[in-house]
């Protein structure tokens, strides 16, 4: 637990796309979502040493910053997501998710696009 509460107190604040949520009494683990905030897999962390989880983030795709304060490159913006709903529109602007969705809407074809969800 204490190889835990180092990754959470020093590492979580290097990763993008990475929150920290806090459960009185319930064992640590890592939640992956997808983008629409389904779930997709439970990791229990318990048993895994700092570096181990470290491992497993950077296998996930994940970004880890030198410093928490540094910019995280654009490429990396919806890391670890591999299949971003948002990855045609960033081909040509770039934008954030919420520029991305705008951008997606005043789209001719936005609505075809879109039909299978």
């Amino acid at each position: 637990r204490l190889q835990v509460k180092a990754f959470v107190v020093q590492d979580i604040p290097l990763y993008h796309n990475l929150v920290m949520k806090h459960i009185p009494g319930a064992d640590p683990e890592l939640i992956l979502l997808n983008h629409y905030y389904e779930e997709l897999d439970r990791i229990a962390l318990s048993d895994m040493t700092r570096s181990e989880i470290n491992e497993l983030l950077r296998e996930l795709g994940f970004y880890k910053k030198a410093k928490p304060e540094d910019e995280v490159p654009e490429e990396f913006h919806f890391s670890p997501a591999k299949d971003s709903p948002f990855k045609d529109e960033l081909a040509y602007k770039p934008s954030t998710s919420h520029l991305a969705t705008e951008n997606a809407s005043s789209e001719p074809n936005a609505e075809t696009k879109h039909t299978d969800l």
